[in-house]
C-alpha cells in the first residue's frame, strides 16, 4: 500500500466534495450541499486515519468513530458539531428523514453549517501537515 498516494487521493477527493457542495449550495441543493459537506468531513478524516495507522480506514461514515480511530481530540463542541453532521448523512439518504430534512435546510442555515465545515476542512488540512 503506497501511503502517500492513498491520503493524497482522499485529500483530493475531499477538495473535490468541498468544490460541488459550494456548486450546490449557489443551486440551492441545500440539502445536498450538507450531504457532501459531510463526505468532505469524512474523507479527511479518513485521510488522517491512513496517515496515522498506515492502513485503509474503516467502512464507516460515522465522523465521530473516524476521529476516534484517528487519534484526533475533539473539544465538546466539535464533538457536537460532529454529531450534527453526521445526520446530514442519514437524513439526505432516507425518504422518511429527506422531507424533513429538506425543510430544515434553508439558505441560512446551510450557508452557516457550510462555513462550520470549511472551518473543521482547513483545521483537518492543517492536521495532515
Amino acid at each position: 500500500m503506497d501511503i502517500e498516494k492513498k491520503i493524497e487521493y482522499w485529500k483530493k477527493s475531499a477538495e473535490h466534495d468541498l468544490d460541488t457542495a459550494e456548486s450546490l449550495f449557489k443551486a440551492k441543493k441545500f440539502d445536498w450541499a450538507l450531504f457532501l459537506g459531510h463526505l468532505v468531513l469524512e474523507k479527511m478524516l479518513k485521510a488522517l486515519y491512513i496517515k496515522k495507522k498506515e492502513t485503509f480506514p474503516p467502512k464507516t461514515h460515522n465522523l465521530l468513530f473516524l476521529a476516534k480511530e484517528a487519534k484526533i481530540q475533539l473539544e465538546d463542541a466539535d464533538t457536537d458539531f460532529f454529531e450534527e453532521v453526521n445526520t446530514f448523512n442519514i437524513s439526505t439518504r432516507y425518504p422518511d428523514e429527506q422531507f424533513k430534512f429538506y425543510q430544515l435546510c434553508t439558505e441560512e442555515f446551510t450557508e452557516e453549517k457550510l462555513r462550520k465545515i470549511k472551518e473543521k476542512y482547513q483545521w483537518l488540512k492543517k492536521k495532515m501537515a
